[in-house]
C-alpha cells in the first residue's frame, strides 16, 4: 500500500463545509474563480511515476490524473492532479466532498447539489462541467 492516505489533507481540511462557507463569503464570479484557482494551489504536483495512462480520466478537455487506494479503515484516498489551473481548483472542491471517506459516504453525498450551491454549474463551461462530473463519475466507479 502507497501513502495515499497522508498525500493530501484535502477532505479533512479542506472539506466540504469549508468550500460552501469559502464561496459564501467570495462574492461574484469574479471572486469565486479567484478562489477555484487559490484552491488549486492547495493540491500537491502528482509524482510523475502517476501522470501515467493507466490512471489518466477520460471525459477531461485538460490531462488530469486520479489514483485512490482503499485504507484498512475502509476509507477512501485519492491523488488526483490536472496540468489546467482550474481544473486543479474544481479537483480540490472534488477532493473536499469525497477524499478520506467510506465507499458509502462517497456514493451517498449529493454532488449536484454541491454543485448547485456553490454556483458552480451555471458558470462553467459545457466542457468543463463534462469534466467536473468525469472526475466524480471515476471516484465513484473506484471508492464500490
Amino acid at each position: 500500500m502507497s501513502d495515499l492516505a497522508s498525500y493530501t489533507q484535502i477532505g479533512l481540511e479542506p472539506n466540504a463545509d469549508t468550500i460552501r462557507q469559502q464561496f459564501a463569503a467570495a462574492h461574484g464570479w469574479e471572486n469565486q474563480y479567484r478562489l477555484i484557482i487559490q484552491l488549486g494551489k492547495l493540491l500537491p504536483v502528482l509524482p510523475g511515476e502517476w501522470q501515467q495512462e493507466e490512471f489518466r480520466l477520460k471525459g477531461c478537455e485538460s490531462q488530469a490524473w486520479l489514483k485512490g487506494e482503499q485504507s484498512e479503515d475502509g476509507c477512501w484516498h485519492f491523488a488526483c492532479d490536472s496540468d489546467a489551473r482550474i481544473v486543479r481548483g474544481l479537483i480540490v472542491i472534488v477532493l473536499a466532498a469525497l477524499n478520506h471517506q467510506s465507499s458509502a459516504a462517497i456514493q451517498a453525498f449529493d454532488m449536484e447539489d454541491y454543485f448547485s450551491e456553490l454556483g458552480l454549474e451555471k458558470h462553467l463551461s459545457p466542457s468543463r462541467g463534462n469534466g467536473l462530473r468525469a472526475i466524480v463519475l471515476a471516484i465513484r466507479e473506484q471508492a464500490v
